[in-house]
């Protein structure tokens, strides 16, 4: 307990520990007064305009729907309105639709809680896995660099013990720090739509699937500061995970992408760590492979990483290079 609270108080007398959170309060800050500023509660008439326009749209993809229908049992009755229309027309239809217009569709400067809580919750989550991961990585980095850790094992000689308290004093930290910033986050949102917008529909499955998205942001911010504090630990220096992750983004993500494509390699995007990382966030990312339609006229080409593997792939990643760090620091010199 005493080597976890010192580590504690390490973690958070440091000064880049600091400067990420006050980045991170000024991030939060702008995001909300720009939100703010560029918002208005709708007046009646607004109101009454944008529920119309809404009704119209869902009556015009309802008309579309049948005269669909129409034309494929071939009785439809009327002249041809030169509307492209799908050969299968179940994807037009408005029942099997995502979403269908709402009135908040047609309110331009109006900020609405409900449309606008999972972009603002992805932004979010990303400055807190790129804070993890910064903050993981100078945590371990600059007590390797500096001999901190060495002066630490001086008073505590047992190595797996010392890295350990050190992973899980940043992990319980970051989840701290993310837990409050998330509902501080959405909490000042959710009162610009109560006051200077509109809520928006926030029924149970709502706050169910934003609850998802945020409970899969938190593992992966975690994943992220882990990642950094490994990568960290086998380079010994705060520049061997930025520089490891830059390399990985120019070589891989760019350059094999690139190279994928020009030899048409058959769905190169499931080889990339950032799809697998799209596809956990968000339970399900469709890619296009173009193999699969070759020599048909149509066809759906697309295919789809599901969270449970993309999860697996970040596991396994992290965990890996996690025992890799914990195994070469048992037997490292540190002088």
């Amino acid at each position: 307990m005493n080597l976890v609270r010192a580590e504690l108080e390490r973690l958070s007398s440091r000064r880049f520990v600091q400067l990420m959170v006050v980045l991170l309060a000024l991030a939060f800050a702008v995001t909300a007064a720009t939100t703010l500023a560029g918002s208005h509660k709708p007046s009646a008439s607004e109101l009454n305009s944008a529920r119309q326009q809404a009704t119209e749209q869902r009556q015009s993809m309802e008309a579309a729907y049948q005269e669909c229908l129409a034309r494929q049992s071939g009785s439809f009755p009327g002249e041809d309105t030169g509307r492209y229309l799908p050969t299968d027309c179940s994807e037009i239809d408005p029942v099997r639709q995502e979403r269908l217009p709402i009135a908040a569709d047609f309110l331009p400067g109006v900020f609405s809680f409900a449309q606008q809580a999972r972009p603002l919750l992805y932004f979010l989550i990303a400055f807190l896995v790129l804070f993890g991961f910064l903050v993981g990585a100078s945590y371990i980095g600059a007590d390797l660099n500096s001999g901190g850790v060495v002066n630490l094992l001086l008073w505590r000689p047992r190595r797996l013990t010392v890295l350990g308290a050190k992973l899980g004093t940043l992990l319980g930290t970051v989840l701290v720090l993310a837990l409050l910033a998330s509902v501080a986050y959405l909490a000042t949102f959710w009162v610009i739509g109560q006051t200077a917008g509109l809520p928006g529909r926030l029924d149970g499955d709502f706050w169910r699937s934003l609850g998802a998205i945020h409970g899969r942001g938190l593992v992966l911010v975690l994943l992220a500061a882990a990642l950094g504090f490994s990568i960290a630990t086998l380079g010994r220096h705060t520049s061997a995970a930025l520089g490891a992750a830059a390399a990985y983004a120019v070589v891989w993500e760019l350059g094999a992408r690139l190279v994928l494509e020009i030899v048409d390699a058959r769905r190169p995007d499931q080889l990339m760590l950032s799809s697998h990382i799209g596809a956990w966030l968000t339970g399900e990312a469709k890619f296009w492979d173009p193999q699969r339609c070759s020599g048909t006229d149509y066809c759906d080409g697309f295919y789809s990483l599901t969270w449970g593997p993309a999860l697996l792939v970040l596991l396994v990643l992290t965990g890996g290079l996690t025992a890799a760090a914990f195994a070469v620091f048992r037997r490292r010199d540190l002088l």
